[in-house]
């Protein structure tokens, strides 16, 4: 976790919260510029996608994004980025990792993976609040950070796949079960990809507060 000189310097802030002004205007404008950073950032990693079929999800950067930009913003402008970014998405801008290849907007957002949009959300809030309590300063804290947030990403996500299977997708000729199905579509393709993900972030986050050490120093 967090060291005391860590603590004693920077208290319960998230990284992008250390970094620049931190009153007025000037906090005002840099919160602005990174939301509109994480937005960007946020809709080039949903574009880095492989497909793997059947599945209807695809593997993308988008989970690595979403838990970094949560960690490294705090809870509060990581919601709003988040939450910017599910807006632009809603008004049918081409923000999602398939929205245009067919569906837009909100009946993107209601499909397959409309789930793990969701989770988005409620894992940016889990993010920043672990990152407020220092779990991004370490990389042990950090990957078990990033372990707890691909949960709570992926709990809503399977639930609503999980329903729309059981609503029509369903494949008895395949799977023995909707919950089968569900895993081997939602989460079994992801398993390694999340875990280079979780190693990576798991070593960067550390590495950017140890480099604000140094320039403090």
């Amino acid at each position: 976790m967090a060291t005391a000189t860590d603590q004693g310097l920077y208290g319960n802030m998230a990284l992008a919260e250390a970094l620049g002004p931190r009153q007025g205007l000037g906090l005002r404008a840099k919160q602005a510029a990174l939301v509109a950073l994480g937005v960007a950032l946020l809709t080039v990693a949903a574009q880095v996608k492989v497909a793997v079929p059947p599945s209807p999800v695809a593997v993308n950067l988008g989970t690595f994004a979403v838990l970094t930009i949560g960690a490294a913003y705090g809870p509060r402008l990581g919601l709003t980025t988040i939450l910017a970014y599910m807006v632009i998405g809603a008004l049918g801008f081409d923000v999602f990792q398939s929205s245009a290849a067919g569906l837009a907007g909100i009946d993107y957002m209601m499909g397959t993976t409309g789930g793990y949009l969701a989770g988005y959300v409620l894992a940016v809030g889990a993010m920043g609040w672990l990152a407020r309590r220092g779990w991004d300063r370490s990389v042990l804290w950090m990957a078990l950070a990033m372990l707890i947030g691909n949960v709570v990403l992926y709990v809503p996500g399977l639930a609503w796949l999980g329903l729309l299977i059981e609503q029509g997708m369903f494949r008895p000729e395949t799977y023995a079960s909707v919950w089968e199905q569900t895993l081997a579509w939602g989460l079994a393709p992801f398993l390694v990809g999340d875990a280079m993900k979780l190693a990576l972030a798991a070593l960067l986050l550390p590495a950017a507060w140890a480099a604000v050490g140094r320039a403090r120093a």
